[in-house]
């Protein structure tokens, strides 16, 4: 059973609908750095003012005097991605919870990263915050609930990891998967030939 319940990671629920479908002129994306372990706090105070939001969460489980316990934690430690106009960014500042503003130079660019962030939380499958970003092939999932999803795999012990990054961060996230449920993709080489990574 959980320490405290599952609370609201993403307002309004449809802020990853098709790109621009959200936006007025001014909203745009912006990357808040939190105090230490307040990312709930700013979320909280971010719900109550009505402005838009995104805390990737996971859960954590472990065993505490022979039971069983759950969190629920931040995949990306210390940051909150805010959307909304300078007001909304103002807002945010005035909590005292931000020690500093990332400026996102490429608002398609993170937005498609968070995206793909929100439907591996949505997916109900067991996430894993990843550091550091390690080389590996590209690939994209074949079936499953993540179908069509596109990322790169990460070798852990003898199990394979499909995971997801956001760039600006140089932070991503895991999930197990299955070898099968794989399939690589074609890029390209620098001088222009085609590559099938394996």
């Amino acid at each position: 059973m959980p320490v405290l319940p599952l609370e609201p990671f993403v307002f309004p629920e449809h802020l990853f609908n098709d790109f621009g479908e959200e936006a007025s002129a001014p909203a745009r994306w912006w990357v808040l750095q939190t105090r230490p372990r307040l990312e709930k706090s700013l979320s909280r105070r971010l719900l109550h003012s009505r402005v838009s939001f995104f805390l990737p969460l996971y859960e954590k489980r472990w065993r505490a005097q022979g039971r069983w316990v759950c969190s629920h934690n931040p995949l990306f430690s210390g940051y909150l991605f805010l959307y909304g106009d300078s007001d909304s960014r103002l807002a945010a500042l005035q909590t005292n919870l931000v020690m500093l503003c990332l400026p996102v130079v490429d608002q398609r660019e993170l937005w498609s990263d968070l995206r793909r962030v929100h439907q591996m939380i949505v997916s109900g499958a067991p996430l894993m915050p990843e550091d550091r970003l390690q080389v590996g092939d590209p690939v994209e999932i074949a079936s499953g609930p993540l179908v069509g999803m596109e990322g790169k795999i990460l070798r852990r012990g003898s199990k394979l990891r499909f995971f997801v990054e956001v760039n600006l961060l140089q932070r991503g996230v895991s999930v197990d998967i299955d070898s099968s449920m794989l399939r690589p993709i074609s890029v390209l080489q620098g001088n222009g030939d085609l590559l099938h990574r394996r």
